[in-house]
């Protein structure tokens, strides 16, 4: 167990209304990025704590033991008597709260929380959150653009790269957080000035008991009275806003939300705040879904007041994110798309949807238990053919096999060679698993890698 051996009274911290204290006894519960943020943020206060993992050789052990040397850690599997001995339990998002040993340590009434309640009781700035099974982290991404863009001294993460509690600063003049299902289930404290959830669309049921039980994970990040950011456009989210609370909708389906598109002169524009802003053939993020991302955006930004002259730069500018929607190359007049961050299927329809031209599709990993019968509307409408790979690719060809021409093959190089024939010009080309994949990749960005470096092979 750590502590720091000095003799210096604890200094007062918000975490003294979590209960957690020098006399504590805080258990860490798996050693990922987050896991060692919470390590640094116990020990910068000087929190006795030790740690386990499920993993015999965790990833940041070595950096772990380094950092905490003489730190006790309980590797290789999840025991009882481990968690029998925690005053509170911390957890880190990849950990389910249906394990054994959490589901007892919580009936015995040890506090269990996440990295989100010990972040919230020290942010001293206003917070955004952003949550949703698609496009959040084109979200968060451009909220603290268009702070940056302000001058706004900005700090950006949660789910989406530093881990929350690295950024805690107490210069920040905004926090803007992208959170999953996972971290919002460990959320008690949290309350944003403002929140969103994008959308709801079965993705983990390999967790979740059902898409209940997953939206109501999400829905946490409305807690408290800050301004809730609805999309008008899905009905799980439409039914989360409450009575007497502050909110603002954004529509692209020509609903009529503060936040939508109209066609103004004859030139379809981004309406925010139900004043034009810019017409939308000046954005330059590709694809019809990322104008809800963009919706959404403006009005968490209005929300917290930042100025609209810094919206336009940023939408002429931002071309996206890495493996999200992304043009690798362009040959024989066959476009190339990498979406390797469509882990879901809803991110997989919201793609093909955004695409006008004809498509082939590449899909397939790990479906995390999703049901793939969604799939078959979209792909009846806009897939000429799709190359099937991964662990679920006989899945998904039940689901959509008698629709369009498919193929199995066993990786990436295969993927994209049978990819190639299907192609004539004027068609799209694009990676959109709707599935996770980690049963052939590290994780979906070394996936989207893979599909650009052998795309970038076969134009030579």
């Amino acid at each position: 167990m750590y502590s720091s051996g000095s003799s210096t009274a604890l200094r007062e911290y918000g975490i003294a209304r979590l209960g957690i204290s020098s006399q504590s006894k805080v258990l860490v519960v798996g050693l990922g990025k987050t896991g060692f943020s919470i390590a640094s943020f116990l020990a910068e206060r000087q929190i006795p704590f030790y740690l386990t993992d499920s993993r015999r050789s965790p990833p940041l052990y070595e950096m772990f033991q380094a950092e905490f040397p003489g730190v006790e850690c309980f590797l290789g599997g999840f025991e009882r008597e481990v968690f029998d001995g925690a005053s509170h339990i911390v957890i880190s998002p990849g950990v389910s709260l249906k394990e054994r040993v959490m589901l007892h340590a919580a009936s015995q009434g040890v506090p269990i929380i996440g990295d989100l309640d010990l972040f919230a009781v020290e942010a001293n700035a206003p917070v955004v959150a952003i949550t949703g099974s698609n496009g959040k982290s084109t979200v968060t991404t451009l909220v603290g653009l268009f702070a940056e863009q302000a001058g706004v001294k900005v700090c950006v993460g949660g789910n989406l790269g530093t881990p929350m509690l690295d950024l805690l600063d107490d210069a920040a003049e905004l926090y803007v957080l992208e959170l999953s299902s996972f971290q919002l289930e460990t959320s008690h404290i949290l309350t944003p000035n403002a929140a969103t959830v994008l959308n709801i669309s079965p993705d983990h049921m390999d967790r979740y008991s059902d898409i209940t039980e997953y939206a109501n994970a999400k829905r946490k990040i409305f807690n408290g009275s800050g301004t809730m950011v609805i999309n008008h456009d899905d009905s799980l989210v439409r039914e989360m806003c409450e009575v007497g609370r502050h909110a603002v909708n954004f529509s692209i389906d020509g609903n009529n939300a503060e936040y939508r598109l109209d066609e103004i002169d004859g030139v379809e524009c981004l309406v925010a705040n139900n004043e034009p802003l810019m017409p939308i053939k000046e954005v330059l993020l590709q694809g019809r879904h990322n104008l809800a991302n963009v919706l959404a955006a403006l009005a968490l930004s209005d929300a917290v007041d930042l100025p609209k002259k810094s919206f336009i730069p940023v939408l002429r500018e931002f071309c996206g994110l890495d493996h999200r929607c992304q043009l690798v190359e362009k040959f024989s007049d066959v476009a190339w798309v990498n979406d390797s961050k469509a882990t879901n299927v809803g991110a997989c329809i919201a793609a093909l949807n955004g695409l006008d031209d004809p498509v082939i599709l590449i899909a397939g990993g790990d479906g995390k238990g999703a049901d793939f019968s969604p799939l078959r509307d979209v792909v009846s409408r806009k897939v000429k053919a799709a190359v099937l790979m991964g662990r679920d690719a006989d899945l998904i060809k039940q689901a959509i096999g008698d629709l369009v021409e498919t193929c199995k093959v066993g990786n990436m190089r295969e993927a994209v060679s049978k990819a190639s024939q299907y192609a004539v010009a004027g068609d799209v080309v694009i990676l959109a698993p709707a599935c996770a994949s980690l049963d052939q990749y590290k994780d979906y960005q070394q996936r989207g890698q893979m599909f650009a470096e052998e795309v970038r092979r076969l134009a030579g």
